[in-house]
């Protein structure tokens, strides 16, 4: 998405949290100096043209896992990997601001998994710990202005990011599993980025 476009739904979303744009790109240009890796031409490749399935991490997921069919990309919205896994399910990309991370996250992105590791103003303590541990294949994101490799495909939360990652880099259709925007036995804050989750993929198409 072009951050002209995206601006104005941003600065909602922090008048909405109150969170600190300040804050943001600071992490973002902090996780510049931690990887000078960009393999979004690797993950622009695996996309472009070719079915999608994004998996979010509600407790739906499970009971959804037989709506990935053989040849579609698949990507995990942050700890959706690890029930990926356990049900022997490579994803082909996780995307994560790392408050979900397990030490199973290097092991994957070392077996050639692309990690699409996101900072935000909350996350910049776990971008330290994680972020020089990944060997393999990383695309840097924010959710505030770009810089040269850290990129903002539009979203907010891990899971809308992905999809917008999808769309953003041509993917022919992306179907969206163990997403439960409506739940309701979430904490408030939860409760308002499962809202702008919802309406940030309306915005693409994604009526859920």
């Amino acid at each position: 998405m072009d951050f002209s476009l995206w601006e104005p739904h941003y600065r909602e979303i922090l008048t909405y949290f109150g969170f600190s744009r300040e804050d943001d790109e600071k992490a973002a240009a902090l996780l510049a100096t931690l990887t000078d890796r960009d393999d979004l031409p690797v993950l622009a490749r695996l996309v472009r043209g070719r079915d999608v399935v994004v998996c979010g991490n509600a407790p739906c997921l499970v009971e959804e896992l037989g709506r990935i069919s053989k040849g579609s990309v698949v990507f995990a919205a942050d700890a959706a990997a690890d029930v990926l896994f356990t049900h022997g399910i490579r994803p082909d990309a996780v995307f994560t601001d790392l408050d979900g991370a397990t030490d199973l996250l290097p092991e994957m992105n070392a077996a050639g998994i692309i990690v699409v590791v996101h900072a935000h103003g909350d996350n910049i303590p776990l971008l330290r710990h994680w972020t020089k541990r990944f060997t393999g294949p990383v695309v840097a994101t924010t959710q505030s202005t770009p810089l040269p490799h850290v990129h903002n495909f539009g979203g907010f939360s891990d899971g809308d990011r992905a999809v917008f990652a999808a769309d953003a880099l041509g993917a022919k259709t992306v179907t969206l599993i163990g997403f439960d925007l409506d739940d309701k036995n979430v904490d408030p804050v939860k409760r308002g980025k499962l809202m702008w989750a919802k309406k940030l993929l309306a915005l693409i198409g994604h009526d859920c």
